[in-house]
């Protein structure tokens, strides 16, 4: 099948020791959007907004949200982001008007 890409995300519940869990989804990209606009479906037939909002010029980090913004997510290619990134990225969603109060840091290895 074409015209998707594959998704997989990866979370540890509980931090670093807690268990990996993993779900594999498949994302869409919405026409005329650039490539910054996708759709990702985990279960058929739901597929929901995953629009890059922001990014590096470098693509070393790329911030996810949708039109809700019920949802945030900053993305790192590396397991460790600088705290002076990690601080620019969040200065600049917070006078986009995101609320980061849920937003959290979390340490990979």
């Amino acid at each position: 099948e074409k015209g998707y890409v594959k998704v997989l995300n990866s979370c540890r519940k509980g931090g670093v020791t807690g268990k990996q869990k993993s779900i594999s989804g498949k994302a869409f990209v919405v026409p005329g959007s650039g490539n910054a606009k996708l759709k990702v479906q985990f279960f058929w037939p739901f597929k929901a907004d995953y629009w890059v909002i922001d990014k590096a010029d470098d693509y070393s980090w790329a911030v996810v949200s949708g039109p809700s913004r019920k949802y945030l997510w900053i993305l790192s290619r590396t397991p460790v982001m600088q705290p002076e990134t990690w601080q620019y990225i969040t200065d600049r969603l917070q006078k986009n008007g995101f609320d980061l109060t849920k937003l959290k840091m979390m340490v990979h290895k």
